[in-house]
């Protein structure tokens, strides 16, 4: 993978070639930003960048490249994910997985969608209710990796994606981040930095990316799916600078985690405790990977609501004609936001926010979310 793969962050890939080229590259990179932006692919490409045998970017600066040549035995390694000095991390499913039993599954994953979120990685994986950890036998198998000497590269390179489920088995690897071995280096590539260890953090240098803008999105869309420029300039606007979503909206037109939402939303306002018992146990049985995702959605929705309210149509403010939402999901927010006030939208956010914390915590879905549904149908309807 090179740099002109990924889409947008010209401003970070400016950054990491002159990092290159200075040839004083730390032994620690943490790539932050929001899901969808390239983190993940910006991390890869630079190992691929650090491990090319021609360098055009790094040894001729007045060039217009910023690439990895692509074409060097070292490049064709790296975009095959097989370079035998860039090796991988990342969450898996078991509490004595390692992420060398997942190899094939990963470079499949990464080779369809750099830019995929936790989600979709873990159900490819088949997790099911089980929810996805780096474990103590991985970071074993890092501090044993990384002790040997380099196959044919310059550098030895771990690229670990979300270091977030590290948890406390982060402390395993502190004293190899501070204190690497000769020319080694860590890229972590993160979404959510009150989740990773102080102390890690404090041993990284942080490299920033933000959403991408709708242009480039589109622009991405145009290139990846050869959409029509229309159909991508809508998708774009609904994907709010999350490239994954966009894809996701590309490829899959219809979305189950809204119709699921509105569904409940709706049963909620009802309050028929046989609707809502029926509901439950059906949305029990999609695993805790797939509640937490829809729960997210969940928040996006009421964001989009909340401005709604905050702002409505006509309005200087945004209204309805700035919503990122279906014509479908917009109709709803547009009835509900009639009916429901800031605080009301709030407390519906905390309670999605709460249950995010539980489901992660394993907590009995049945009985979670059909509580949640009573206090819903008690939000909904309050005066």
């Amino acid at each position: 993978m090179v740099f002109s793969d990924i889409i947008g962050q010209n401003r970070t890939k400016s950054f990491l070639v002159q990092l290159a080229q200075s040839e004083r590259i730390p032994h620690a990179l943490l790539f932050l930003g929001p899901t969808g932006s390239g983190n993940l692919a910006l991390a890869v490409a630079f190992a691929q960048l650090l491990q090319c045998e021609n360098q055009p970017a790094i040894r001729n600066p007045q060039s217009e490249i910023n690439n990895a040549c692509g074409e060097c035995p070292a490049c064709r390694k790296a975009a095959q994910f097989a370079h035998p000095d860039i090796h991988f991390s990342f969450p898996t499913v078991g509490t004595n997985a390692v992420s060398t039993e997942y190899l094939k599954e990963w470079r499949a994953a990464l080779t369809e969608n750099p830019y995929m979120d936790v989600n979709m990685w873990l159900q490819r994986l088949g997790a099911e209710n089980k929810q996805g950890n780096i474990t103590k036998e991985e970071c074993n198998a890092i501090i044993k990796k990384l002790s040997l000497k380099a196959f044919e590269g310059r550098y030895k390179i771990l690229v670990m994606w979300l270091p977030e489920y590290l948890g406390k088995e982060g402390n395993r690897l502190l004293k190899l981040i501070e204190e690497p071995p000769e020319q080694t280096i860590f890229l972590l590539a993160a979404e959510n930095q009150d989740m990773i260890l102080n102390t890690i953090l404090s041993r990284c240098q942080l490299v920033k990316t933000g959403f991408l803008s709708d242009e480039e999105v589109m622009g991405g869309l145009l290139r990846k799916r050869s959409l029509d420029e229309n159909r991508a300039r809508q998708i774009a606007f609904l994907a709010d600078g999350d490239f994954n979503t966009a894809l996701q909206v590309a490829d899959n037109p219809e979305n189950d985690d809204a119709r699921l939402l509105l569904d409940w939303l709706r049963k909620c306002w009802r309050g028929n405790g046989v609707e809502l018992v029926k509901w439950t146990e059906e949305f029990a049985k999609l695993g805790r990977e797939n509640q937490k995702q829809f729960l997210h959605y969940g928040l996006h929705f009421l964001r989009e609501l909340m401005a709604l309210v905050v702002a409505p149509p006509g309005s200087p403010m945004r209204g309805a004609e700035g919503a990122r939402l279906r014509p479908e999901e917009l109709a709803t927010a547009q009835n509900m936001a009639k009916v429901l006030d800031f605080e009301k939208i709030a407390h519906l956010v905390n309670l999605f926010n709460d249950n995010i914390y539980y489901v992660e915590r394993n907590a009995n879905p049945k009985i979670l979310f059909l509580d949640t549904s009573i206090q819903m149908n008690r939000i909904l309807k309050s005066a």
